[in-house]
């Protein structure tokens, strides 16, 4: 199969599932609405080694929030174990701190943890519940004023580890073909791109022959390797990176990765997109590309 004359390889994306919370941060100002996303979200690129997968899904407008300011969606993916934890430590260190900020549920669910009832405590005795743009939330005393945060998030079942790899004759083809790519998956609601500006540069695999890691590199999509591994995928490549997904459901997890692709084939010195699976190591979600395109 070809798309815009680039080959799509016969495979498939090995994706899991994380539950995942879905957050509205508002600012007093555009700016501080976005470094406290940015911040809340740092550390979160994958559970190889962080406490959880995080991104920011999009920004709204002072027309579209519940209180009239600017805003962003974020979205953090844990274990259900870990949800509530990473909420009150992620919303307390990152978004608390942040000067003129609120927070908010995102989600709709019926299952829901009490981040924000919990947070309240920092308040030492001082804290009072409230009502405020019709949510059920905590007004906490801190020297800028207060911050009010709302006193449940719902939680979900989401997908993650959708994902593909653009091989291309250059690190820059496949930079800027990543890079348009993100920009067309920012338009599917309900995603996000947890790596640096949405491009994993490293790609991993599952294990390793040192057994104390549980991920190391994809030593096939190495093009310093290509001479090397018998069975290189980038024989005819420069470079290779990876984009991953993670989305509130599978079909937007699909539907980000068909975006993605159409976009990148679209730029000159891509050779052909490829996926990662792992033997069902990783997950047990198969994402065909192939299908995508029927």
């Amino acid at each position: 199969m070809k798309i815009n004359g680039v080959e799509i390889e016969d495979t498939f994306a090995e994706a899991f599932n994380l539950y995942f919370a879905r957050i509205l941060i508002t600012g007093i100002t555009k700016r501080y609405a976005y470094e406290a996303a940015r911040e809340a979200t740092g550390y979160g690129t994958s559970l190889i080694g962080c406490t959880a997968e995080a991104g920011i899904e999009k920004y709204l407008s002072t027309n579209e929030t519940f209180d009239g300011r600017h805003g962003y969606v974020i979205q953090i993916y844990t274990s259900k174990k870990n949800i509530e934890k990473e909420l009150i430590n992620r919303i307390g260190q990152c978004i608390l701190t942040a000067p003129g900020t609120r927070v908010f549920n995102y989600l709709n669910s019926e299952e829901k943890v009490q981040a924000g009832y919990k947070l309240k405590y920092f308040g030492d005795g001082y804290e009072k519940e409230v009502e405020i743009f019709g949510r059920k939330c905590i007004s906490i005393p801190i020297m800028f004023g207060e911050f009010i945060v709302e006193k449940e998030f719902g939680i979900k079942k989401g997908v993650a580890g959708g994902n593909f790899i653009i091989i291309a004759r250059s690190q820059s083809s496949a930079l800027l073909a990543g890079e348009v790519a993100v920009e067309a998956i920012k338009n599917v609601e309900g995603v996000i791109t947890p790596f640096p500006s949405g491009l994993c540069a490293s790609g991993s695999k599952v294990g390793s022959r040192y057994k104390f890691l549980k991920a190391s590199t994809n030593e096939k999509y190495c093009p310093t390797l290509k001479d090397i591994i018998p069975d290189s995928k980038v024989k005819d490549a420069n470079a290779a990176i990876e984009i991953v997904i993670n989305g509130m459901d599978i079909e937007s997890v699909k539907k980000a990765m068909k975006v993605g692709i159409i976009a990148a084939t679209k730029v000159d010195g891509v050779i052909r997109i490829s996926a990662g699976n792992y033997e069902g190591k990783l997950g047990n979600i198969k994402i065909s590309l192939h299908e995508l395109f029927e």
